[in-house]
């Protein structure tokens, strides 16, 4: 396990169903191992559990049964206030939409998940990294726009730098192309591939978009939630 960076034993999902209390399956018997460094697309048809996975991932919801360790760890056994600093210090997040705070700048939006550090050290550097961080994206000159003043591609770019501010080990993204134009998303696919080599950062994507799929190294469909490794 130690050479793993996340390792998935034995997942399952389940949710309340029908009125007559059944069960409704969503993942059966999920497991999965990734090594740092790597990258993985998790393809599938709306509905087959895809966000669900990503979600037990990011700790954002716990299996009905099986195991998840991150770096060694089993998560599932952390309370809530272990997994919000394990979101926090661990993991970074991306959305099809972008969430940032219209109100803010581009560079408070991407210091906002600094905030929740105990780490003094990593706190102060967190400026210059930012900044590095957005000039590496193209956005250099955009550290005090507003999110209203970008374009969308700036605008998930942004999101991108900020869930990376935090250094994680685990970048966690669902449908981050979803919301762009055929060029931007090329482009946003690109930038991904180059900040997880770059970073050295565990990438995993949950994509609809097979474009964006061909970019990870690895790939995985979701099918009556169990996963199966593709070509």
């Amino acid at each position: 396990m130690t050479d793993s960076i996340l390792k998935l034993s034995g997942v399952s999902k389940s949710y309340p169903g029908a009125a007559d209390g059944a069960e409704l399956p969503i993942l059966s018997d999920v497991s999965l191992e990734l090594a740092p460094g790597e990258s993985l697309a998790i393809i599938g048809p709306s509905g087959s559990g895809k966000s669900t996975l990503l979600n037990i991932i990011g700790t954002l919801d716990r299996p009905s049964s099986g195991k998840v360790y991150l770096e060694g760890s089993d998560i599932t056994a952390l309370d809530e206030l272990a997994l919000a600093e394990v979101r926090n210090r661990q993991i970074g997040f991306i959305f099809q939409s972008h969430h940032l705070l219209p109100q803010c700048s581009v560079l408070e939006n991407v210091l906002v998940p600094t905030l929740a550090s105990k780490d003094k050290t990593r706190r102060a550097g967190a400026p210059g990294r930012a900044r590095k961080l957005l000039e590496r994206v193209g956005l250099g000159a955009r550290v005090d726009h507003r999110p209203g003043q970008l374009s969308g591609g700036e605008r998930q770019r942004t999101a991108v730098v900020r869930a990376l501010i935090n250094q994680p080990s685990l970048l966690l993204a669902d449908e981050p192309t979803g919301a762009l134009d055929r060029a931007s998303a090329e482009n946003l696919a690109e930038l991904l591939v180059q900040l997880n080599r770059e970073e050295g950062v565990t990438l995993i994507v949950v994509t609809h978009a097979l474009d964006l799929a061909r970019h990870m190294k690895r790939r995985v469909e979701l099918r009556s939630g169990r996963l199966v490794d593709l070509a």
